[in-house]
This record gives C-alpha cells, structure tokens and sequence, in this order.
C-alpha cells in the first residue's frame, strides 16, 4: 500500500508546481501588456515629438531665409 501513497505524493506536489507555474505564466502575461501599452505610449509621444521638430525646421528655414542665412542655389 505504500506505492500508491507515494504515487499520489508526487503527484500532488506535481500538481502544486504546475499551478505555481501557471500563476507565474499569467503574472507574466499581465506585466507583458503593461509594457506592451507604456511602449505604444512612448512611441505615439515619439511621433508627436517629430511633428513638432518638423514644424521647428520648417519655421526655422522660413527665418533664415527671410534674413538671408542661407545661400539660395544659383541657377545653372
């Protein structure tokens, strides 16, 4: 009678572990889309970002070409 005692030992501890490990996989998979959600933030701020550099450059090229900084090309 001691083999199936042991048998079923194993196998509770088994069990335990593989639930440990399910909970572990599910903890997993929540910070997994969090980081998912703060990267899809940072990469919108990014694009924001951009837009507004692109707009800087735009305005800057205006005034340094109304104060004539900037050498026009000569026609050839």
């Amino acid at each position: 009678m001691g083999e199936p005692d042991i048998i079923l030992t194993y196998l509770r501890r088994f069990d335990e572990r593989l639930t440990a490990c399910g909970d572990d996989l599910r903890d997993i998979k929540t910070k997994i889309g969090l980081v998912e959600q703060r990267v899809s933030l940072i990469e919108q701020r990014i694009g924001l970002v951009e837009q507004r550099l692109d707009r800087i450059e735009t305005r800057l090229d205006r005034i340094e070409r109304r104060l004539d900084l900037v050498e026009t090309p000569s026609p050839t």
